[in-house]
């Protein structure tokens, strides 16, 4: 029986660098899955060809892992040259590629150092989250991460074609710093969850968008803006990597790519229920329009559209009104009759509100939100009686007023004589 066995392994290992008995498993296409994939425990496996030199080099050191870690971690080694379909399969571009295989259901490229300390270190590291997560799946305490798991499938889909802002963070998992990193990347998911999308990328394993993004050094966090980003290659935030300084990063980022706020005309309730919502809405009183013409009554638009831009990180509301259209909702906020333009600001939460004494222009208005913003501006008064309901009117259509004509049901003569339904008396 040996002598038959023998003499098979030994054509099998001709010109291969590991041969039998050995610690180190010789893997081929025909064991592979078997022993690997339907395994349930780790594998580390090197690719290699027999006529490199790197790989010649590594197998001292690749059988001292196989010793190190037996009984423990399963070692193994596969010829590339030999079975290059496999290679082909696997992506093998360069020898020795050393593979871990076990923990995801694509491999992970191991890139540290190519020591028996850092083999043995990496493997273990590896190992230590798996029973990690198989103790969370025992107990029913799976973690939940808000850290998005991003790989080459669904950047694209999850990240660009996204309206959201992202910091992505490309990292590889032998990295010290990529592990100091982790705790506080997971922190700061969790405080910007639905505000700000934070991701993570394996670059050992999705190789294809490391490469995009040029990625050389770990963690490199990349910073993708809100909005369309098509044609916009995003920054490398460089700011300390501590959760309280990420978030306050996030969130000022975030402010500061956010639109400026519309103005809106207040024509429905549903436009003032919008922006008493906010933390302060900002209500302007413009003048009728037979006072103040189009061309006029845009320039003063044109300075809300200015201020609202300015002070767009507040996420205040803005709305205007005619004077004279919202008559109930003038009184109570005490400009009903006079003084147009004029500003209020208005706080629902505190049934309170504020009226501007500064002139309706940009460094007036300007001055008075500063103020408001800095709590300076003490003068407020209560809204004893709550806020009045709104009307629902037409809105202005961007043209100059017209006066309307009164007309008298009367006849006219050809001698300008006016004649009533009730008599032709001369006037």
């Amino acid at each position: 029986m040996y002598s038959i066995i023998f003499p098979l392994f030994f054509i099998s290992s001709v010109n291969s660098l590991y041969n039998f008995p050995e610690d180190v498993i010789i893997l081929s296409p025909s064991n592979f899955d078997k022993l690997v994939l339907d395994d349930n425990g780790i594998w580390l496996i090197e690719f290699y060809a027999p006529w490199c030199n790197h790989c010649k080099d590594l197998v001292e050191t690749w059988k001292k892992v196989a010793k190190s870690l037996r009984g423990i971690i399963k070692v193994g080694a596969l010829d590339v040259e030999k079975h290059t379909d496999f290679g082909q399969k696997y992506d093998i571009r360069d020898f020795p590629t050393i593979t871990i295989f076990g923990l995801k259901k694509k491999p992970i490229t191991y890139t540290g150092a190519r020591t028996l300390q850092g083999f043995v270190q990496e493997a273990l590291r590896v190992l230590a989250k798996n029973v990690e997560k198989r103790i969370e799946r025992i107990e029913g305490k799976q973690k939940i991460s808000d850290v998005i798991e991003l790989t080459d499938n669904n950047f694209d889909s999850h990240v660009l074609k996204s309206n959201d802002l992202w910091l992505v963070e490309f990292y590889a998992p032998w990295c010290g710093h990529c592990k100091n990193l982790q705790p506080e990347w997971e922190k700061a998911a969790k405080l910007l969850k639905g505000k700000v999308k934070l991701g993570a990328l394996d670059c050992t394993v999705n190789t294809m968008k490391s490469h995009e993004y040029s990625i050389s050094g770990y963690p490199t966090i990349k910073i993708f803006p809100l909005g369309d980003k098509t044609n916009k290659f995003p920054e490398i935030y460089q700011g300390p990597r501590k959760v309280d300084e990420i978030v306050t990063f996030a969130l000022n980022l975030l402010q500061d790519q956010q639109p400026p706020p519309e103005i809106k005309e207040l024509t429905q309730e549903s436009i003032l229920e919008e922006c008493t919502e906010k933390m302060l809405c900002v209500i302007s009183v413009l003048p009728h329009i037979l006072d103040c013409q189009s061309s006029c009554r845009n320039d003063y638009i044109a300075i809300l559209k200015i201020m609202g831009n300015t002070f767009r990180r507040n996420n205040w509301g803005w709305i205007w009104l005619e004077a004279g259209s919202q008559l109930e909702l003038e009184e109570t906020l005490g400009v009903g009759g006079f003084g147009y333009p004029t500003l209020v600001a208005l706080n629902k939460s505190k049934m309170k509100y504020i009226l501007m004494k500064g002139s309706f222009s940009t460094n007036g208005i300007k001055e008075f939100l500063r103020e408001l913003s800095a709590g300076k501006v003490v003068s407020t008064f209560s809204l004893e009686n709550g806020i009045p309901k709104v009307k629902e009117i037409i809105g202005w259509n961007g043209e100059d007023g017209e006066l309307s004509v009164i007309e008298e049901d009367f006849d006219v003569d050809v001698n300008n004589n006016f004649e009533s339904e009730e008599g032709k008396d001369e006037l």
